[in-house]
């Protein structure tokens, strides 16, 4: 397309976005209409995309960052002969594919979901490692983001992490429209603000008036050419460009124009230019799933004064797994000689994924990976993915395939204190739509349980323990998602001890010690915290009429909530009685910690005692 065509391609961007607002009576068609141009070009002559082959390796990645101006993104659909006009104006409603922000669940050319802000250049970073440094494809990685985002620390982690990365490859393409949701943003049109920021960070930048498609032409091809550094093209555009009531105008933000019908005029009128894309050049799919056997490592049945810590566990059995298959991937955030995910890295070192101290940054690179058809499992303490809990809410909406491995969780790591012990990360990843969440016991049960993530679907976490504990299971065991040990039981069972992880070998200690007393209590091993196993829960309550769920977490969310739910469908409910953390620990041993939560062995045996003799919660 000449200089002329690439114009009326930006217009008609503007006008498709705009009717598609209309017809929706909301939207962003502002923040689309200052994007349009920049779009157009790239579109016309830069992104390479088979469209009928989302998935053919050889294809650039487009992502949206500014997911609010998806109006846009599907006018360049339409542009692309991909949507038709009909589909188009069902923009927002029900079951329409054209959703207020863009799913790659309902769109097969959108890579990731966007629409909270900060996240699609961090995905970015994670598609364009998959690209570079896996795929060895000559692929680009298009991140369009919007001026406002930049003020999120994600964007920085990003931003770092790929000029740590020398990702070539990737382009952050800035549409710096001066305007925000609630008026100007902090940096307004100074492009050099956004510029020193992109280069302390490695970045090479290119300013450009993102009005001005031979500049745009210019500059996304100065960014192809630039070799050993990623670029930001910085673009001073216009919000709501090209129709006078609404450009540069505050308070229009998310709102469809005031007169769509006259503005599409102003604008030339509707259109109907297509675009041939340019097709990608030939590649292959590096990566497969491996044929090899997959050997786990085995844990004999030991003394209980000995033991293997869960996070051991973990490590050596993803470092098979990753010999086993070729499509897992690790990633950590600067403390894998605690998380164990070192062993994979020694092992594997070209599919190790270090993502120092950006927790954001992790999960994100984990998304982008999974988008390339990886197996991504990102580990760091249980307590730091709090950080990145919107990113991994995220995950879910885009139907994202992730392993995450929080260790060191609970009152159990001891002397560190509570800054450093997970007590709300069960709940975090129970409320997550779609969630898996597993808390193994033993070494044996962590190796099948890491091996099973990989085949499941959504976003999958696992928690481990730091301390050595008892090895309980044999190495032939299965542990199905969804399933629990029965650990002891009999016919004169007075009560049931639910437990998992850490507080399984406490609840086996308090059993044994009522035993002696003569006081018959089941123990069931709930390593599947989502789904939970219902069926033996329900068994449970009916036979011996009270559960007692211990767990080394905060009562809310947890353990207990998700026993009480096995009861949610008009099922009778049990006496649920719950044990967890109730107080903010301080600084102490393992033993000690556990014993001042009220989870030991000691503390378990009492309660039963309690309920069995007096029915007094206690």
């Amino acid at each position: 397309m000449d200089t002329a065509e690439l114009t009326e391609l930006g217009q008609q961007l503007r006008v498709d976005s705009v009717r598609a607002a209309a017809a929706a009576k909301s939207g962003h068609p502002t923040s689309s209409m200052s994007a349009a141009d920049l779009m157009a070009v790239l579109l016309a002559h830069h992104l390479r995309y088979d469209f009928d082959r989302p998935d053919h390796p050889g294809n650039d990645r487009f992502v949206l960052s500014k997911g609010h101006a998806s109006p846009l993104l599907y006018s360049a659909y339409k542009a692309a002969g991909v949507v038709d006009d009909d589909e188009l104006l069902t923009f927002r409603e029900l079951g329409s594919r054209l959703e207020g922000h863009p799913t790659p669940r309902r769109l097969p050319w959108v890579e990731t979901a966007t629409g909270s802000l900060g996240q699609g250049l961090p995905v970015g970073v994670g598609i364009a490692l998959a690209v570079k440094r896996l795929d060895r494809s000559e692929a680009r990685v298009w991140v369009l983001c919007g001026d406002s985002e930049m003020a999120e620390g994600s964007v920085w982690e990003a931003a770092e992490h790929a000029g740590h990365e020398q990702l070539d490859n990737l382009v952050a393409i800035v549409d710096v429209n001066r305007l925000g949701q609630r008026g100007p943003t902090r940096h307004g049109h100074h492009l050099d603000a956004y510029a020193r920021r992109f280069q302390a960070f490695g970045w090479h930048t290119v300013e450009v008036d993102g009005h001005d498609v031979d500049a745009v032409d210019r500059a996304y091809g100065e960014a192809c050419s630039t070799k050993g550094q990623p670029t930001a093209i910085l673009a001073r555009t216009l919000k709501g460009k090209g129709v006078e009531a609404v450009q540069d105008r505050e308070g229009l933000h998310g709102k469809p124009l005031p007169d769509a019908d006259e503005a599409i005029e102003e604008l030339g009128g509707v259109r109907d230019l297509r675009v041939r894309v340019q097709p990608p050049p030939s590649a292959r799919l590096l990566h497969a799933v491996a044929d090899g056997r997959l050997d786990l490592p085995r844990w004999e049945k030991g003394d209980p004064d000995k033991g293997v810590a869960t996070r051991d566990a973990y490590g050596q059995a993803l470092a098979a797994l990753g010999t086993a298959r070729e499509d897992v991937v690790a990633l950590d955030g600067e403390v894998s000689d605690s998380t164990r995910a070192e062993f994979f890295a020694k092992e594997h070192p070209e599919r190790f994924f270090e993502c120092y101290i950006a927790e954001q940054q992790l999960v994100a690179a984990a998304v982008g990976l999974a988008a390339r058809g990886r197996v991504p499992y990102a580990s760091t303490f249980a307590a730091f993915l709090t950080r990145a809990y919107d990113f991994v809410r995220m995950a879910s909406i885009s139907g994202a395939g992730i392993n995450l491995v929080g260790s060191h969780a609970g009152v159990a790591i001891g002397q560190d204190g509570p800054s450093q012990m997970g007590l709300e990360d069960l709940a975090m990843f129970r409320a997550v739509h779609g969630s898996t969440v597993l808390y193994p016991c033993d070494a044996n049960q962590t190796a099948r349980l890491v091996a099973t993530m990989a085949q499941l679907d959504g976003v999958r976490y696992l928690r481990t323990s730091r301390g050595a504990s008892p090895v309980i299971y044999g190495p032939d065991e299965e542990f199905p998602v969804g399933g629990s040990k029965v650990l002891r039981s009999s016919g004169r069972d007075r009560l049931t001890v639910v437990a998992a992880g850490v507080t399984v070998h406490e609840a086996l200690k308090a059993a044994d010690a009522l035993a002696g007393e003569g006081v018959d209590v089941r123990v069931v091993d709930l390593y599947s915290v989502k789904p939970v196993d219902r069926e033996t829960l329900r068994r449970a309550a009916e036979e011996t009429g009270c559960l007692l769920t211990v767990e080394d977490h905060h009562e809310e969310g947890g353990l207990g909530d998700a026993v009480a739910e096995a009861f949610a469908d008009g099922r009778p409910v049990p006496r649920l009685v719950r044990l967890g953390v109730r107080t903010m620990p301080g600084s102490a041993s393992p033993d000690e910690q556990l014993h001042a939560a009220g989870i030991d062995a000691e503390s378990i045996a009492a309660s039963a005692r309690l309920l069995v003799e007096t029915a007094v919660v206690p």
